[in-house]
């Protein structure tokens, strides 16, 4: 589904995501940042980033690092070397493999994610069966995936003879893939995510004078690119003027290789980034499994209530996260941090340390509705006053990006209301219900699956549902509502809940009012929230004139959750990042 788009109303029949106006994006992630499965989360952040942006993505992905180099050894090892037209069928099992695996990392964030094989994605080629060159595309399979799907992850280097057996595009083959399938879609640009800075009029590991393009020729990537880009792959860009967006995955620079260039300049070294993050629980400590590896960044502290508590970080024993333990809000900011991650789960501390970083001139990424609903305008005003930003994504929706959608919708023109599934605990739990189990075996599952805390009242009786629709009130309308309206007892193992029932929130602005609701709702229900599943959240968007906006995705637990607070992470990087640069 695209997740930021306006459309008119439709019959509740053919009311289905995902909406097919949204723009497309080719992304193309080689061995270089897709080394092996450990990197597939990195990527789907990527492609999470793109998808919160308001598109759809079509992600075309290499082998694993040393994989193609193996596949090739051991099928030359039984056929012949100088004639092997089956070669291919099994090379290309090392693309299909890294596609499979990146869809999982990209489902596990929330993304409604689908693979396509060589076969089924239907590249045409001509040529030597290890060095073709695509012709045509069988469009359909591709434009149905993308009309059902958000990402579509498909292998690079391989494609089909004339006789339909798989061939291979030659070395760095995934590249041409990316290029050939973005021009097939009418698109102008691709997007190669690479491990490099770069283009360069030279080395720059070998000369430290070197200097870098924002902007480059083709011709010039060819002569000065040293298989950066396939020479084959900027041939056909050439020849279907395509702009070739060569993107650092760590920072996120891009030299554009196209039809004119630019002087290259010199780029002064980039300083890696002070992080602190206040809470290390499911959120806290999942965002902060993936920052300890972020190349980008320096973890400085962890607020905690605890520092002997044992932590939960995959990957990460005791001893070494000791020395970044602290459980003073002050002692944490006074390790200098430039962004604060805060994942707490109480609003008091979350709302003091948030104030207390922006007073610093910290930007602060908050996953914590309870703390910054409680007075967003003022923790903005304060934010301005001191230079810092305040970002909230991650606290509404797990990896459904509402708050985009809500800004997306609100940009097209004044919204009229909005209805929504706000909490995934309570989903998931409607959901084991009406399979069957008891309110307590429910609750229990809830709980093993990571979603509901110890203490689930505040899900249960509709106050974090409440604490959300505040938030959104303010994105939709500029104001929050003065209460939310709950009946007591929103889910209680003494009231059962009708089949098929959904905890809906509705909100809408009445002569300049904000009036706003916390339901368990059954019977004819909006399509969007009837076929919600699990953990999943999803929001309608209603405009003034009558257009709708909509996303849906995971509300709940530790992966999508902490993705949306890396993700705030990745834009306020981007900030500090663009301030270095000037």
């Amino acid at each position: 589904m695209p997740s930021l788009a306006l459309v008119r109303p439709q019959p509740a029949a053919v009311a289905a995501l995902p909406l097919p106006g949204a723009p497309v994006v080719v992304m193309k992630f080689g061995s270089s940042v897709l080394a092996g499965p450990a990197d597939a989360p990195a990527v789907a952040s990527d492609i999470y980033a793109e998808v919160r942006r308001g598109c759809r993505v079509v992600a075309v992905v290499s082998a694993f690092a040393g994989e193609t180099d193996r596949l090739l050894a051991e099928a030359r090892g039984l056929g012949l070397a100088h004639d092997n037209p089956l070669l291919p069928a099994y090379v290309v099992q090392g693309e299909e493999r890294s596609a499979a695996l990146t869809a999982l990392a990209c489902d596990r964030i929330g993304l409604d994610a689908a693979t396509l094989t060589v076969r089924e994605l239907g590249i045409r080629a001509e040529g030597p069966c290890e060095h073709a060159r695509p012709v045509a595309l069988d469009r359909a399979v591709l434009a149905q995936a993308l009309a059902r799907h958000e990402v579509v992850v498909v292998p690079g280097f391989g494609a089909l003879d004339p006789d339909g057996r798989a061939v291979l595009l030659g070395r760095g083959g995934s590249d041409l893939t990316a290029l050939f399938l973005a021009a097939e879609l009418g698109l102008d640009h691709v997007q190669l995510v690479k491990d490099v800075d770069g283009l360069y009029d030279r080395d720059p590991n070998a000369d430290p004078d070197a200097r870098r393009y924002d902007q480059a020729s083709w011709a010039e990537a060819k002569a000065r690119g040293g298989g950066l880009v396939q020479p084959d792959a900027l041939d056909l860009a050439e020849a279907r003027g395509l702009c070739v967006e060569v993107r650092n995955h760590a920072d996120g620079h891009r030299t554009a290789i196209g039809a004119e260039g630019a002087p290259p300049r010199r780029v002064p070294p980039r300083r890696r980034l002070k992080v602190a993050v206040a809470g290390c629980g499911v959120v806290g400590g999942g965002a902060l499994s993936r920052l300890l590896v972020d190349a980008r960044v320096e973890v400085v502290g962890v607020l905690v209530r605890d520092p002997a508590k044992p932590r939960d970080i995959p990957g990460f024993p005791a001893e070494a996260l000791a020395p970044l333990l602290v459980d003073d809000a002050d002692a944490l900011l006074d390790r200098g941090p430039d962004i604060l991650l805060e994942a707490l789960s109480e609003a008091d501390a979350g709302h003091a340390v948030i104030r207390a970083a922006l007073q610093r001139g910290v930007d602060v990424a908050s996953a914590n509705k309870q703390a910054v609903s409680r007075d967003p305008a003022g923790l903005l005003t304060l934010a301005e006053a001191h230079e810092a930003k305040l970002l909230w994504s991650a606290s509404i929706g797990g990896g459904a990006p509402m708050v985009e959608t809500l800004r997306a919708a609100r940009a097209g023109g004044p919204v009229a209301a909005f209805e929504a599934v706000l909490n995934g605990t309570v989903n998931f739990m409607l959901e084991r219900l009406g399979d069957g189990a008891s309110f307590d075996q429910a609750l229990a599952d809830a709980r093993a699956a990571g979603f509901a805390e110890e203490d689930p009242s505040s899900d249960l009786e509709g106050l974090d549902a409440a604490a959300k629709v505040r938030l959104l009130a303010f994105e939709a309308f500029g104001q929050m509502p003065d209460e939310v309206d709950i009946p007591r007892d929103v889910l209680s193992a003494d009231a059962p809940p009708p089949p098929g029932a959904r905890q809906l929130c509705r909100c809408r602005l009445d002569n300049g009012r904000v009036v706003a609701e916390v339901r368990l709702v059954a019977g004819a229900l909006d399509p969007l929230f009837a076929a919600l599943n699990g953990e999943r959240n999803a929001l309608k968007v209603i405009g003034a004139d009558g257009s709708e906006g909509r996303c849906r995705g995971r509300g709940a637990g530790r992966w999508p959750t902490a993705e949306s607070l890396l993700a705030d992470l990745g834009e306020l990087a981007a900030r500090r990042f663009a301030l270095q640069d000037a």
